[in-house]
C-alpha cells in the first residue's frame, strides 16, 4: 500500500478531496484507480487507511501509524560539501533519528546553506520516511553555530571525536543511552571545540581507532544507540 504524509487539515472528516500534493503522483505516476487503497499520515504519529472513489479518500480505518523508535535520537551534523548530507539524512531517516540539527563548526568547508538546500533536505526526510513506513517525519532544523548548539545539549549527549579521546559509543550507551550525537565535519572537531563541549557537560565519545567519514560516523553512532536502545532487537 502506497504512504503518503499530509497535512493534517487535508485528511479530516471520512471522506474528503485527494490531497492536491499527491494528487498528480497517484492519478498519473502510480496510476491508482477507484478502489484501490493507500494510508495517509500526519506526521504526528496518526493515519488514516482510505480508499478511492471518484477523486476522493474515503476513510476506512484510522490509528496510529507505528514504525517509530521508542528511544528520540537527534543527529546534530556539522555541514558538509555538495550533497553529502542528502545520503546521511535519508539513512538515518530509514534507521530511526527523530530530528537532525545542523551546524557550522570551526571546520566545516560549507559554511552556509541556502533555503533550497534546506528544503532539499526536508524533501530528503519525508521521502525516507514514507519508504522506511515511519510515522512521522524526523525535523531538519536550520544550521546554527557549534557553540550555541552545544550550550543547549543535555548532559546525555556525546560528541563522536575521531582520535580515540573519549570512551567507546557502545559503552556510553550502555551506561546512559544518548539523546544527541554531534558529528563533526570532514576535518573533525578542533580540539578547542572537544573542550568546550566538555566544559559544556557532554561527553567525549569514539567509534573506534579507524578514521571515519563524517557519513558514516553519523550512520555508525545512530545505529549503536538505537541498538543498545532495543529498537533493532
Amino acid at each position: 500500500m502506497h504512504r503518503f504524509f499530509v497535512a493534517p487539515d487535508e485528511m479530516a472528516g471520512e471522506r474528503f478531496p485527494l490531497p492536491q500534493g499527491i494528487a498528480h503522483q497517484v492519478s498519473r505516476v502510480l496510476r491508482l484507480h477507484d478502489g484501490e487503497r493507500l494510508m495517509l499520515l500526519d506526521g504526528a504519529g496518526g493515519r488514516a487507511t482510505c480508499r478511492l472513489e471518484s477523486g476522493s479518500c474515503v476513510v476506512e480505518e484510522r490509528g496510529a501509524a507505528g514504525g517509530e523508535p521508542a528511544h528520540r535520537l537527534s543527529l546534530v551534523l556539522a555541514l558538509l560539501r555538495g550533497d553529502h548530507l542528502e545520503p546521511v539524512i535519508r539513512h538515518a531517516t530509514e534507521i530511526g533519528v527523530a530530528e537532525f540539527r545542523l551546524m557550522v563548526s570551526e571546520r566545516c568547508v560549507a559554511r552556509e546553506l541556502s533555503p533550497r538546500r534546506l528544503e532539499r533536505l526536508r524533501d530528503v526526510a519525508r521521502e525516507a520516511a514514507e519508504q522506511s513506513e515511519r510515522g512521522r517525519i524526523p525535523a531538519v532544523i536550520e544550521p546554527r553555530p557549534f557553540g550555541e548548539i552545544v550550550a543547549e545539549l543535555p548532559d546525555d549527549a556525546v560528541l563522536l571525536f575521531e582520535r580515540g579521546a573519549g570512551t567507546g559509543l557502545a559503552q556510553l550507551a550502555a551506561e546512559r543511552l544518548p539523546s544527541a550525537l554531534v558529528i563533526g565535519p570532514e576535518g573533525g572537531f578542533a580540539p578547542g571545540e572537544v573542550e568546550v563541549a566538555r566544559a559544556a557537560g557532554l561527553r567525549i565519545g569514539g567509534l573506534g581507532v579507524r578514521i571515519l567519514r563524517s557519513e558514516t560516523a553519523a550512520l555508525s553512532g545512530a545505529a549503536i544507540v538505537l541498538s543498545a536502545a532495543g529498537d533493532f532487537a
